[in-house]
């Protein structure tokens, strides 16, 4: 929304007073009049068939898939898939390719395709031909179908849900890339009223071309009806928003490898190992599909790019790539890279024994909180259950305390959530607090009282044995497996791997039955009917546990 009598200033509304005022005027006034239609046809090219780093995030934000469970579905295609005919079949080319590079065979077999499926219009006069990036190896081609005549829905029967839907978005996006351009209308309309002008855009699309086969999202354009200049609309409404500077969204799977592929960090081979390894290793975790920084990885990071500044740095990591490119042409020598690379190393290395312990206090010391026990200085720490703030005066003093991060990235010290559980050996409140294996109850008072006890959730069934509530609980050895036991233990020990089954046994009267994936069974391992099916194989103790 602008002035109508300047073409260069555009107003600044600082104020909600103001917002209001400019919408009584608008709201107010009786005429508007279309004074500008500009009409603009634009082409849109398709995209050139799948590479590794394209492939992933395209499975990523279509399909949801991860990195790591994209390559792995397609390793299966690529090995082959049996289609009915008793040996498999591979369905398509060597998926680790940052080549775009297409054999004519297959180009003319996809341009036939086209022709046949919808018509002479969707086909360019000419093939089409990408340009792999710089750098990229040609020894592989771009990921495709190795037969146009094996299209998805004629072989879905024998493809696994999660295989169809990558070898279908392989399939067209093959085709696509060879099919015509995408034909657009993009229309500005500009409207005066009073001393207002507003101008909005949006666009037509007038032949789908190649989205016939491979559709993009156009979810967010605007559609404009059609109205010429001279035209008085009638307003029916004016709203008013208040826009905010939105920070750089968090990396997803198909940002993040995105990221890498523009940087030069890695190959197509690595792209998605890279993203399992920081997740496995516990420096991000995955939150709505979106990675977030551990407090392990904040930690790593700062230490590691505080001490070794030369090493842990896009550019290097790019240069490094560069480097064994050369080495693989026979351009450089191995031994000249590996001496200049350790020569700067070492001296980074000598530093960093003598600089680590200052980068640590550096970290700690933006924390600036101080221990409400003591007055000590508060330090980021890790143990068994996770990060958590301690004393630095350790072990003279032994505060601890869970933290939270705010959006502006500084530290709060987490306040345990109350219950109106009282703790069995004082009194006092429980509180809720997360430990190695989540969130367990604990005395308010501590440490002046350590009591604790697990949280139970209490399960719409009842206790064979005793008639009590069943709760589900968790072991305290091992693995931690998830079991069913009584509310009133320890007076009743009854305790299941899987929820009972209300019905007794017909061979031995035992009060109820359990269900696993091979079928009922009875919990006495003295039941006749147990040991019968031992016998036959059918069932063991393994049952049980």
């Amino acid at each position: 929304m602008t002035p109508k009598n300047t073409k260069r200033y555009k107003r600044r509304i600082e104020t909600e007073a103001e917002a209001d005022e400019i919408l009584r005027l608008v709201r107010g006034e009786k005429t508007y009049n279309v004074t500008s239609v500009e009409k603009k046809r634009t082409k849109k090219s398709p995209k050139p068939p799948f590479i590794t780093s394209t492939l992933q995030q395209t499975a990523s934000s279509r399909l949801s898939f991860t990195g790591r469970r994209t390559m792995a579905i397609a390793q299966r295609l690529y090995e082959g898939i049996d289609l009915g005919a008793g040996e498999r079949v591979g369905l398509i080319t060597y998926m680790r390719t940052d080549s775009t590079r297409v054999a004519g065979e297959a180009v003319n077999a996809a341009r036939e395709r086209i022709a046949a499926d919808y018509g002479s219009k969707y086909l360019p006069e000419k093939p089409r031909f990408y340009k792999s990036k710089k750098g990229a190896q040609d020894a592989h081609e771009a990921i495709r179908p190795t037969g146009m005549g094996r299209d998805p829905a004629s072989i879905k029967k024998y493809l696994s849900p999660e295989e169809f839907k990558l070898y279908d978005i392989i399939y067209r996006r093959f085709v696509a890339s060879q099919m015509a351009d995408a034909v657009f209308d993009n229309t500005t309309v500009k409207i005066e009223g009073g001393d207002y002008l507003f101008r909005t855009t949006g666009s037509v699309m007038l032949f789908d071309g190649y989205q016939a086969a491979f559709p993009e999202d156009r979810a967010d354009d605007v559609i404009l009806p059609d109205v010429t200049e001279g035209e008085e609309p009638a307003l029916t409404d004016a709203v008013k928003k208040q826009h905010f500077t939105k920070p750089p969204p968090r990396y997803t799977d198909a940002t993040l490898i995105a990221a890498l592929e523009e940087k030069g960090i890695g190959r197509p081979s690595t792209y998605a190992p890279i993203v399992t390894t920081i997740i496995e290793r516990d420096y991000v975790e995955r939150r709505e599909r979106r990675f977030f920084p551990t407090e392990l990885g904040r930690f790593v990071n700062e230490l590691l790019v505080g001490a070794f500044p030369d090493v842990l740095n896009v550019d290097f990591t790019a240069h490094i790539e560069e480097d064994l490119d050369a080495i693989a042409d026979g351009r450089t020598v191995w031994r000249d890279v590996i001496a200049e690379f350790y020569d700067r190393f070492s001296d980074d290395l000598s530093t960093a024994e003598g600089t680590m312990d200052a980068i640590r206090e550096t970290i700690n010391g933006k924390l600036k909180m101080t221990c409400p026990d003591c007055g000590g200085k508060l330090v980021l720490k890790f143990g068994k259950s996770g990060p958590f703030l301690g004393c630095a005066k350790y072990p003279d003093c032994k505060y601890t305390a869970n933290f939270t991060r705010t959006d502006d990235g500084s530290v709060e010290i987490e306040k345990p959530e109350e219950t109106d559980e009282t703790c069995d050996e004082c009194g006092a409140l429980m509180v809720i607090k997360i430990g190695r294996y989540g969130k367990f109850l604990a005395c308010s008072r501590y440490p002046e009282c350590k009591s604790t006890r697990a949280i139970v959730k209490k399960l719409d069934a009842k206790c064979p044995l005793c008639g009590g509530q069943l709760v589900e609980r968790y072991s305290k050895k091992g693995r931690r497996r998830k079991f069913y036991g009584c509310e009133n233990y320890p007076d009743c020990k009854f305790a299941s791997p899987t929820l009972p089954l209300p019905k007794s046994c017909p061979d031995c009267g035992s009060p109820y039955m359990l269900k696993n994936k091979r079928g009922v069974y009875c919990p006495n391992k003295e039941c006749p009917s147990r040991a019968s099916k031992k016998a036959d194989g059918g069932d063991s103790d393994a049952n049980d546990k």
